[in-house]
Order: C-alpha cells, then structure tokens, then sequence
C-alpha cells in the first residue's frame, strides 16, 4: 500500500528576495533573504520523491493484473456465450452423397467433420432432402464424435442432397 506524503508549500515573509555579495575575485554569491518563515515546506528529499515513484510502480501493477483479469474474465465470458449459443443454435451444413452401386447396395456413406467441436455426444443431427436424383430410401445417422459422425442413404438414387442441422452436445 501507498503511504501518501502531504506536501506543504514553503511559505516566507519575502519569498521571492535574494541577497546579492561580490566576492574579491569578482564572483557574486546569491542567497535567500526571505524573511520569518510562516510555514516550513516538505523537503524535496530523495525518500519524499522515491515514496511516490513507488505508489506509481504499484498503482501500474495492480491497473496491469486488473486488466490480465478483466481479459481472462472476457475470454472466459465469450467461450460459455459460444457454447450456450452452439447448444441452442444450430450449425446447418449442406452434403451431397452419390451412390456408384446397383440396388440393392449403396456406398454413399460419408463421414462429416462439425465445424465446432462437440463437448458431449448429446447432439441431435436433424435432416432434410433438398434434391435428389432417385428413390432415397432411408437416412442413417451412424458413428458420432465430438468431431463428426457418418451419415448415408439407403435407396437406388444416384445423389441426394441433404441439409444437416446440428444441434445441442455443448453444455455438460
């Protein structure tokens, strides 16, 4: 903690007068001829002046760990909002899957990476078929991860086109 110095002015009958001699070398000496002190002053001395750069080092030390904290803290807040909003929000992603097979065989199974990561395996993978070139049969939604799952279809269609939406897995 700072001790604070409380500084009081040199007060003085004359302040501003000064004695002027003339040496025998012809050199002048200048000295103070200020009258009665009415206030004695707080001397200009190296621990008054070192007390102070000591309040200023620990002042700039305290803003520097108040600031690190503040931006952990802001860091820390805008990790939990993009969970919460990952948990709620749904990533949406577009795939085409192609089939090479005759029915009834199909090899258009594809593993997708999530764009963000999942924390549990607690997400639902919700679908729409946007085109499809054929009979689709049925969707399958196989091998999830924190970082993807496999997806396929099981008609004769050449290609389908599917609209993923993924949601939730974020909050634990």
């Amino acid at each position: 903690m700072h001790n604070q110095t409380s500084w009081l002015d040199h007060v003085t009958q004359w302040p501003n007068r000064r004695r002027i001699t003339t040496n025998a070398d012809g050199s002048v000496d200048v000295v103070r001829e200020q009258g009665v002190i009415i206030q004695q002053g707080t001397p200009q001395s190296a621990t008054n002046f070192n007390n102070i750069e000591n309040g200023v080092q620990a002042a700039q030390v305290a803003l520097q760990v108040l600031l690190h904290y503040f931006l952990q803290f802001d860091r820390w807040v805008r990790l939990q909002v993009a969970n919460i909003l990952a948990e709620f929000l749904s990533e949406v992603r577009t795939v085409t899957l192609t089939n090479t097979q005759r029915f009834p065989f199909s090899d258009s199974i594809i593993t997708l990476n999530l764009l963000t990561a999942r924390r549990t395996l607690n997400y639902d993978i919700g679908w729409e078929i946007a085109a499809a070139a054929g009979n689709v049969g049925d969707i399958r939604v196989s091998d999830k991860q924190l970082n993807g799952f496999k997806v396929e279809y099981t008609g004769s269609a050449t290609s389908v086109m599917l609209t993923l939406r993924i949601k939730g897995g974020m909050l634990i």
